[in-house]
């Protein structure tokens, strides 16, 4: 069984601190992505389990063996890269055979594991083919092709869709998904900035923040309960929204005063230590609706209105200083600028963080 496990893995430059203590474990078959913004160290957590980073400190293991000191080509990992880093004179098919004949496979093994990963990748009419040939989309599915004719173990994927347009990164990502299916035995681990990708792909998603580890779980768990306002903040598109507040009641219910003076009760219990201190309250654009009465969340005035067909996009100013509140409201709405605005909200989507950004629902 391939698992992957990290234990107390550091990464250090010098005296600079990159990777600070992770601990993690990968099950056989399961599609884990790295999320992140730039600089919190996914990129080179990967490269550690790909070899190509000296592991400062702690122990990594694969399968049950301690491969610290185990150079990259012995690891049984395949890496796809950024980059298609494709060999321009050569055709798809000597792309994808490469490897294996530097291995010294026989000609009869290479033949059939180029033709079954081109068929899984629908590659097979392009084999002849050059590189300049062909699409982006189709030269990343011939690194992707590359990377599975090595029977690996594990794959790794750094970003492999930033250099493809919008079209083709939908289109490469389903390919990726499919694949997924059709590998189901191979562990997959996937870095990426763009959280629609991690929602998408992941069995778990790592959510990481300046070399540590902020949360890690299913991509509707972290949506729906972020350990922090860090991960509430990164996952969602738009981000959530967040209010200053202040806990004024306790107990199985919690009220709190919002920015604008607004009281709001909570199905979020506190202990009555909790009263009097500074909260950060949150709740996302798409769980805001339009209200009407004395029944409201908040009020504020709409600054910019992006009607997007299938959703309206609100930004409301009034509430917090310098920071609007987005409201994404399914469909079309006859809101224009200038104009006041009441929302409100289902009780069970709204989120409370302490004063460390911990959420009082972990």
């Amino acid at each position: 069984m391939t698992g992957l496990t990290l234990k107390d893995i550091r990464k250090s430059y010098g005296a600079v601190d990159v990777i600070h203590g992770i601990n993690l474990d990968i099950k056989q078959g399961e599609f884990v992505v790295f999320v992140g913004p730039s600089g919190c160290g996914k990129s080179t957590l990967l490269r550690m389990i790909a070899g190509l980073e000296e592991i400062t400190g702690g122990d990594m293991f694969i399968d049950g063996e301690r491969v610290n000191d185990v150079p990259p080509s012995k690891r049984g990992i395949a890496m796809v890269f950024q980059s298609y880093a494709l060999y321009p004179h050569m055709t798809v098919y000597d792309n994808m055979a490469f490897g294996m004949r530097i291995a010294k496979e026989t000609k009869e093994e290479i033949d059939r594991r180029v033709r079954a990963a081109a068929d899984i990748l629908q590659l097979t009419k392009y084999l002849d083919r050059l590189p300049k040939a062909l699409s982006g989309g189709q030269r990343q599915r011939v690194a992707i092709g590359r990377a599975i004719c090595r029977d690996p173990k594990v794959f790794l994927f750094d970003e492999p869709l930033s250099n493809l347009d919008a079209a083709l990164r939908v289109a490469t990502r389903i390919e990726i998904a499919k694949l997924n299916e059709q590998m189901a035995d191979t562990t997959m681990i996937y870095v990426t900035h763009d959280q629609v990708e991690a929602m998408t792909l992941a069995d778990r998603i790592v959510v990481l923040s300046a070399g540590h580890i902020e949360q890690v779980g299913p991509p509707l768990e972290l949506y729906e309960r972020p350990a922090n306002l860090f991960v509430a903040r990164f996952i969602g598109s738009p981000a959530m929204n967040v209010i200053p507040a202040t806990i004024t009641d306790t107990g199985p219910q919690t009220t709190v005063k919002l920015a604008g003076g607004k009281s709001v009760t909570l199905d979020i219990a506190t202990n009555a230590s909790e009263n009097g201190k500074t909260a950060s309250f949150g709740v996302r654009p798409e769980d805001l609706q339009t209200a009407s009465g004395e029944d409201f969340l908040f009020e504020g005035t709409v600054a910019i209105v992006e009607a997007l067909g299938e959703v309206t996009l609100l930004y409301i100013e009034g509430l917090v200083e310098k920071e609007p509140i987005i409201a994404k409201i399914p469909g079309i709405l006859p809101v224009h600028r200038g104009e006041k605005v009441r929302f409100t909200a289902d009780k069970t989507k709204l989120h409370l963080f302490d004063v460390d950004g911990k959420s009082y629902r972990a």
